[in-house]
């Protein structure tokens, strides 16, 4: 099989969250696919089967441990391979069928060449308790932000947003893997923490995301995460707005500086999300099967 490397929600090579694109020629098994996943170890591996439903490509998400509905990195880097290497820039959208359903992506032609995808509407599940999360994340209760919940979104894959009150409270975050257990056992979703204080001053929000329940203890950039975000942000009116169109940087503290884009604005009946960045292809050849 053709397989590449990219980096994703990177500004320059070697930045951003890893993903491994495969190209699949013939039948390829579920265990198959997971074994080469867990070889290649990266938070998520994708799997291209070509063009089939509605004139798009079914694409199969795994992490090192087990397949998964939708995830934001693999679905703009698998995008950005179709696009470069198997469509060659023909065409400026593509559609990618996952699990959750048909994900649209988009080419910026602009000089800043970010690629967007709209992620499904927002789902707000149930709220937790901050001294409970708190003891999770291993900080103080008054490091969590008292004037918004803490609460489960899911725009195709769940995250449990924490709003935190500064920078230095996102930074001290180290997950308390007794509570993280006994958390999990409630919901089994990313966390994601954030302040509006920030690494860049043309940033707008910090996250950090931690996804022990995939194997993944910390991702250096989750557009899944980004745009669960996005709707808590909205809902909650955490920034007064209606239309959010703004920076988030991720991966400081492993060393994986990342940058996804936000655009967001609450409509009649919904809310509509688009996530965004740079890809940057690593390397590609052949994996023996």
């Amino acid at each position: 099989m053709e397989f590449y490397l990219v980096d994703v929600f990177a500004e320059a090579k070697y930045t951003g969250n890893q993903l491994a694109v495969f190209k699949v020629e013939k039948d390829l098994s579920s265990d198959e696919m997971q074994k080469i996943a867990r070889e290649i170890n990266f938070s998520e591996t994708t799997f291209i089967f070509g063009k089939q439903r509605n004139g798009g490509y079914d694409v199969r998400i795994f992490t090192p441990e087990k397949e998964i509905p939708f995830a934001g990195h693999p679905t703009l880097g698998t995008a950005f391979i179709i696009q470069n290497e198997i469509e060659t820039g023909l065409s400026s959208k593509i559609i990618l069928n996952v699990e959750v359903g048909a994900i649209l992506v988009t080419f910026d032609k602009s000089e800043d060449q970010v690629i967007w995808m709209k992620q499904n509407p927002p789902v707000f599940n149930k709220t937790f308790d901050k001294e409970m999360m708190a003891g999770v994340l291993g900080i103080d209760i008054c490091d969590i932000d008292a004037n918004f919940p803490i609460q489960e979104v899911s725009t195709g894959l769940p995250a449990v947003i924490v709003p935190l009150n500064s920078l230095n409270a996102v930074k001290k975050c180290k997950v308390n893997r007794e509570r993280y257990e006994a958390f999990i056992k409630e919901t089994e979703a990313s966390l994601l923490v954030f302040s509006t204080e920030t690494y860049h001053e043309q940033n707008d929000i910090n996250a950090r995301v931690f996804c022990d329940c995939f194997s993944v203890p910390e991702d250096p950039a989750t557009g899944s995460a980004i745009g669960d975000l996005a709707g808590y942000l909205l809902h909650n009116s955490y920034l007064s707005k209606n239309h959010l169109s703004i920076r988030a940087e991720q991966g400081f503290e492993i060393n994986r500086p990342s940058l996804l884009y936000i655009e967001a604005q609450t409509t009649e009946n919904s809310i509509e999300i688009h996530v965004g960045g740079n890809v940057h292809l690593i390397a590609k050849g052949t994996w023996r099967t």
